[in-house]
């Protein structure tokens, strides 16, 4: 059974060159919108592994993290941000805050594919 993954980002463009790389090994599930992926996720969906994009609107990848670390049913699953927001602060308060990784866009798929086996270990 593929493990699933969900992919947070607000341009759907992103999804879909992830899920053409990487669809013969795992499940997606899109979301362009960090509010209504978090809901789906409090509402009992179960996943192995979070994709997201930082700069999103309504919510930043930042506040996603921290709700998603603060709710008991969600905080063990893994968050890997990608992100073209290459700022070191930005990178080391997501990892403080319990990110598992990040990886800056544009991002090598293999890199990705690589990074993602080793979070779900």
């Amino acid at each position: 059974m593929k493990k699933k993954i969900v992919i947070i980002d607000d341009k759907p463009a992103i999804g879909q060159l992830i899920t053409l790389y990487l669809s013969a090994d795992y499940d997606f599930r899109f979301f362009n919108n960090a509010l209504d992926a978090y809901n789906w996720l409090k509402d009992g969906n179960g996943v192995d592994l979070i994709l997201s994009d930082y700069t999103m609107p309504e919510m930043n990848g930042y506040d996603l993290l921290l709700m998603i670390k603060q709710n008991e049913f969600l905080k063990d699953i893994p968050v890997i941000f990608l992100s073209g927001e290459d700022n070191s602060s930005t990178r080391i308060n997501l990892l403080e805050a319990g990110a598992e990784d990040f990886i800056l866009k544009p991002f090598n798929p293999l890199e990705l594919k690589l990074r993602i086996k080793k979070a779900l270990k």
